[in-house]
């Protein structure tokens, strides 16, 4: 009798399928980078081992703008991705291999990463490119006060795509956006304005994780995900007592 049940326990245990793994690449982004150049060469018309009054020299000088576009990946935002990503229990992550500047070939190219063996052991491949990035500092006077409002806040764009290694086919995609900001109160008397940019970035990481694993989870018919909440602030007063009639 219990050679059967452990027999069964084992079929059961067999027959649980595994959930499918998945590599997270960093954000892809390009941006244009210009470069200027600004030289100047000397030559002299003097002959070696001889001088002479009427020797002179000549200069070229030369200027130059030149732009090209840079590639590469932002790995500030992947993490919380992640870590959202294992709380659906929906997946289990892989470690893919990074895009770096050696590497050759497109960044965008994510197919032909996959046939190089970049994500080995990965089901599919969650790939994200950032379509807008904006880090905008602002300052705005308080009506009838002599204070002012300082805010440092960062918004993030992400397009997503689960991409199949086997069949190369996108089973899931969809545009992802953190949003975080500090502000902090300032007025004539302060000399310097300290706003958190690492808070900002860490609020915008956590808030592009969330969004990333809801919209998985909603596409993919996956378990209901629901974002953490604050628990609900508490008074601490007594219960209300039963009024009595003083005579």
């Amino acid at each position: 009798m219990r050679t059967w049940i452990g027999m069964m326990a084992l079929a059961c245990a067999f027959s649980v399928q595994a959930a499918p793994k998945v590599a997270v690449t960093d954000l892809a982004y390009q941006e244009r980078v210009e470069q200027y150049i600004h030289t100047i060469s000397a030559q002299s018309n003097h002959r070696e081992g001889y001088y002479s009054a009427s020797g002179s020299s000549s200069y070229n000088e030369y200027e130059a703008t030149t732009s090209y576009i840079e590639q590469t990946e932002l790995r500030k935002f992947t993490g919380d991705i992640k870590g959202e990503i294992l709380r659906t229990g929906m997946f289990q992550l892989v470690q893919g291999t990074p895009y770096t500047a050696a590497s050759k070939g497109d960044i965008y190219d994510v197919i032909k990463r996959i046939k190089a063996g970049n994500f080995k052991g990965a089901d599919y491949v969650l790939f994200g490119t950032v379509s807008d990035i904006d880090f905008t500092q602002d300052i705005n006077e308080l009506a009838n006060t002599d204070s002012y409002s300082a805010v440092l806040a960062l918004t993030l764009v992400a397009d997503f795509s689960l991409i199949n290694t086997k069949t190369f086919e996108i089973t899931s995609a969809f545009t992802a956006m953190g949003e975080g900001q500090d502000t902090k109160l300032v007025n004539n008397r302060d000399i310097k304005i300290s706003l958190n940019r690492p808070r900002v970035v860490r609020d915008v990481s956590k808030a592009l994780g969330e969004d990333v694993a809801g919209q998985l989870s909603q596409q993919l018919g996956g378990p209901s995900y629901e974002q953490p909440r604050e628990p609900a602030q508490r008074n601490n007063l007594p219960r209300d007592t039963a009024p009595v009639i003083l005579r």
